[in-house]
C-alpha cells in the first residue's frame, strides 16, 4: 500500500511540474514577497499580497493594508500598486484588489 501511494505521489508531481503549476506557485510567492517589500518601502506600512493563477494566466492579485495608508491619495496608491504589481510579477493581472483593513 505504502508504495502504490509513493507511486501515486510521484506521478502527481511530474504532472504537476510538466504544466507549470509548481512553477507559478513558487514564482508567484517570490513575486508577492517582493511586491509587499517594495510597497512598505514607498507607503512605510507592508501589506499582504495574494494571487490567483489559471491556466498560465494572472488573473487576480490582491494587495490587502493592515490599516488606510493617509501619507499618499488614494488615487496615488492605486497608481503605485498598478505599477509594482505588473513590474514584480512581469505580467499585469486581469484585476487588482486593492484593501484596507479596519477596526471597529
Amino acid at each position: 500500500m505504502k508504495f502504490r501511494t509513493a507511486v501515486a505521489i510521484v506521478l502527481l508531481a511530474a504532472g504537476l511540474a510538466g504544466c507549470g503549476v509548481v512553477d507559478a506557485i513558487t514564482n508567484g510567492i517570490a513575486y508577492s514577497k517582493a511586491v509587499a517589500a517594495d510597497l512598505e518601502r514607498s507607503t512605510g506600512i507592508k501589506p499582504e499580497v495574494g494571487f490567483k493563477w489559471h491556466n498560465g494566466s494572472l488573473e487576480v492579485v490582491t494587495v490587502t493594508f493592515p490599516r488606510l495608508a493617509a501619507a499618499k491619495p488614494l488615487d496615488e496608491l492605486a497608481g503605485t500598486v498598478r505599477e509594482v504589481v505588473a513590474r514584480e510579477f512581469k505580467a499585469a493581472p486581469d484585476k487588482i484588489v486593492l484593501a484596507f483593513e479596519m477596526d471597529k
